[in-house]
């Protein structure tokens, strides 16, 4: 089977970063290179550029989102991001996994092939260490019964 790769294509947790609308990926950006932030203080850092209220409300839309924790500070929010680079990149990962996997969508063998193939192209310790993964699974799944 030939290989293609999309143009442009970049790591998954980008996907994720990229759905976001410009001004909620700079600010999201903010709070991950600082850790935890408020709102006014990214105001000040922003040079009072952009709107006390519009950075409130985007740090708001991004915590519905699911991408920001917060915890309240007296009568201010301090925000955080939720979830790594890491974490989002293995979610969507496992989401698309998921996907492909699912029953309803043709047969899972070629799935598998492809995953196995695309392991064992880069490196024979992947292989390796997926053979570790999935005797793990087994024996979660056997003690679970």
């Amino acid at each position: 089977m030939p290989k293609f790769r999309l143009r442009g294509f970049r790591r998954l947790s980008d996907a994720v970063i990229d759905s976001l609308g410009t001004l909620e990926r700079q600010m999201f950006a903010e709070v991950r290179e600082h850790g935890e932030i408020s709102v006014k203080q990214i105001y000040e850092k922003e040079n009072e550029a952009i709107a006390y209220t519009t950075i409130m409300t985007t740090l708001d839309r991004l915590y519905k989102k699911g991408l920001l924790s917060r915890r309240k500070v007296g009568r201010a929010f301090l925000y955080s991001a939720k979830y790594s680079a890491g974490e989002i990149e293995r979610s969507v990962a496992g989401d698309v996994i998921v996907d492909l996997l699912d029953a309803n969508l043709g047969a899972v063998e070629p799935v598998l092939a492809c995953i196995v193939d695309a392991v064992s192209d880069r490196d024979r310790q992947f292989l390796d260490e997926l053979e570790r993964l999935v005797a793990e699974k087994r024996r979660e799944l056997e003690a679970a019964k």
